[in-house]
């Protein structure tokens, strides 16, 4: 093997380390973050709330608390992409819903292609906001009746919720540091070349 080959198998092989971390500490506030995120949701839901309120327990939660707090320094997981990506896609959602309510494959299928295209253009790309559209079409009848309110509860508040919760418990440490950076609700914008 020539050097370039076995410099680039090293490289292969610290990334591969590096995202399967077996550091306890690493693992320790990644449960503590998540656990605490969608317990507090899922308090909120069952102590707080009579069953004919919102739902605030959605799927794409856990799919979120995954990047948020497992993989922080994902681009994916930065507090812009988190909130943007699933507002963006909880309006389309609930746009698409309302404007095509007959038909849930073309209504499901519209809502997480448009979802993304959004994402991407507004630089708020967050995979977990597919779900969220998708819910708004999928979900129970009580989600599909909330209308444009599932936007604001449970989405918006929801996210807040686990936003703050990685906010403490992703800088509790030294070696955790989120969000990657700073001024996170703004665009970097590119150098030319």
């Amino acid at each position: 093997m020539g050097k370039k080959t076995k410099r680039h198998l090293r490289r292969v092989r610290y990334v591969l380390y590096k995202e399967t971390l077996l550091d306890f500490r690493e693992h320790l506030w990644t449960f503590l973050g998540a656990f605490t995120g969608i317990g507090l949701i899922g308090l909120l839901q069952s102590n707080f709330l009579s069953p004919t309120d919102n739902l605030f327990l959605i799927g794409s939660f856990g799919a979120s608390s995954v990047l948020i707090y497992g993989i922080i320094n994902s681009p994916l997981a930065q507090p812009r992409n988190l909130v943007g990506g699933h507002l963006i896609c909880a309006l389309v959602g609930v746009t698409i819903h309302k404007l095509i309510p007959g038909e849930l494959w073309l209504a499901a299928a519209l809502s997480v292609a448009l979802s993304i295209v959004l994402m991407q253009i507004t630089k708020t790309l967050h995979p977990p906001g597919g779900a969220t559209a998708l819910i708004a079409n999928i979900g129970s009848e009580k989600i599909k009746a909330m209308g444009y309110l599932y936007v604001l509860s449970p989405v918006l508040t929801g996210v807040l919720i686990l936003l703050m919760v990685a906010l403490i418990f992703n800088n509790v440490t030294s070696h955790r540091k989120y969000p990657q950076h700073r001024i996170w609700h703004t665009t970097r914008r590119r150098r030319a070349h």
